[in-house]
This record gives C-alpha cells, sequence and structure tokens, in this order.
C-alpha cells in the first residue's frame, strides 16, 4: 500500500514537472534573447556570410529561391488548407456520407487523427507564424543586410533601441523559419507519440535549413531563427497541455 502510494506521488511529480516545460521553454527563449543580445555572437556569425563586401548568395537567385522560400511556404500554406479541409469534414455530417465515407480513395488521404488532434495542429501551424509576425512589428529589429557593418544604411542598435526608435525594419524573429518550425506541432500529438523524437529531428533540420537559407543574404541573424525556433517549442508545448489535458478529463468522465 504504501509503495502504491508513493508510486502515484512521484507519478504525479512527473506529471506536474512536465505541464510546465512550456514556461521553462520560454524562459529559455529569453535567455537565449538576452545572451545574443548582449555579445558580439550574431555579428561574429553573420561575418562568416559577407566576405569582400558581399553575402554568400544574392537574395532572390534562383533555383535557391524556390527551393528554399517559395516551395516551402507554398507546402505549409496547402497543409494548412487540407487540415482546414479535413476538419470541415470529420467535424460535420460529410464524413457520414455515402460518397465519402465509402470512398476509398479519399479515405485514404485523411490524417489519421482525430478531430481534436487536427484542430490542434491547424492552431498550431496559425498561431505560431501569427505570434511570430506580431513581434516583428513590435520589436523593429534591423536585419544584417540593413547594417553598416555589412553594407547598409542603419546602426547596429539593441532590441530596446529598435523597439523606442521605430525603425523601418522588421526582422526580429524569423518569420520563415517559424512557419517551418510551426511543424512542432506534430511532436505533441498523442497518435504520434512513438515516432516525437524522430519528427523533432527532421522539423528542426529542415526548419533550420530554411533560416540558415535567409542568413546567407543577411536577411537575418543567428539568434532570429533561434528564437523563432523556441518560441514554436514553446506555442507547441503550452498548446498542447491545453488541448490534450482537456480531451484526458473529458476521456474519463
Amino acid at each position: 500500500m504504501i509503495l502504491e502510494n508513493n508510486a502515484s506521488k512521484n507519478n504525479a511529480s512527473k506529471n506536474n514537472a512536465s505541464n510546465w516545460i512550456w514556461l521553462k521553454l520560454f524562459c529559455l527563449t529569453i535567455i537565449a534573447t538576452l545572451v545574443f543580445e548582449h555579445s558580439q555572437l550574431d555579428i561574429r556569425i553573420s561575418e562568416l556570410f559577407y566576405t569582400n563586401g558581399q553575402w554568400l548568395l544574392e537574395k532572390g537567385a534562383q533555383p535557391y529561391a524556390f527551393i528554399f522560400y517559395d516551395g516551402p511556404k507554398a507546402l505549409l500554406i496547402l497543409l494548412a488548407l487540407y487540415l482546414i479541409a479535413v476538419l470541415a469534414i470529420k467535424s460535420t455530417k460529410l464524413s457520414n456520407h455515402p460518397a465519402i465515407a465509402n470512398n476509398s480513395w479519399l479515405n485514404k488521404f485523411m490524417v489519421p487523427f482525430s478531430i481534436h488532434e487536427t484542430s490542434y495542429l491547424l492552431t498550431v501551424l496559425i498561431l505560431v507564424p501569427s505570434t511570430i509576425a506580431l513581434l516583428k512589428d513590435i520589436t523593429h529589429v534591423s536585419c544584417p543586410n540593413h547594417l553598416t557593418l555589412f553594407g547598409g544604411s542603419l546602426d547596429y542598435l539593441n532590441l530596446w533601441q529598435n523597439i523606442v526608435a521605430q525603425t523601418p525594419a522588421k526582422c526580429f524573429p524569423a518569420a520563415h523559419a517559424s512557419a517551418g518550425f510551426s511543424l512542432y506541432g506534430l511532436v505533441f500529438l498523442p497518435t504520434l507519440h512513438q515516432y516525437r523524437y524522430r519528427i523533432f529531428e527532421i522539423v528542426t533540420v529542415l526548419s533550420w535549413v530554411m533560416g540558415l537559407y535567409k542568413m546567407l543574404f543577411g536577411d537575418h541573424f543567428f539568434s532570429h531563427t533561434l528564437v523563432s525556433m523556441l518560441l514554436a517549442l514553446t506555442i507547441a508545448c503550452a498548446l498542447a497541455r491545453l488541448f490534450f489535458k482537456r480531451a484526458a478529463i473529458v476521456s474519463s468522465k
């Protein structure tokens, strides 16, 4: 009996600890921002991509722009539209319609997620880029290629100075990579729980490739992409806590 009580207490403490992972990720995001804010790390990293007055890659150069920018952006938009369509079918009487219920070809292309999971994933896909876009409008941080250090016309300012100065630039955090990082929502889906580490690795690599592409022609500092990654994880984790805790409560009643 005592052993059972101790085991239940240990499980409860583990659950309570996991409930606050999103807050730890948010704190880590703030720490990362401050570390890069008060160091020369960003500048030193960007100097690796800027030699003899030129960036390693010209902005908009093909086929790189299509492979690393236009293509991924279009695919993520299509994914969001697809999830909206799936959600509409599953959450209405359409799913019971004979033309759909008996259509093996159509059912083959329906994600094996519940309505709750599909709603969560769609929310993450929308909320992560939207949050990053909102922060970009607030922070007014310059891109490397805007700065006199890299052939631009603006002075290098810290985050607070950019906010106060209301500079025309809007480069922090990184929006393009955040669209890829929004796929972290897949990591927290109960249906894909056994594959979560592999999914995390794949999403991280692909999203950093998207972020690195923008760094190669000075559209972002390293910290811009890092903060986007940590914010995306924070949002995905917090929403998973909100969505799936409620689902567990409902299913237990």
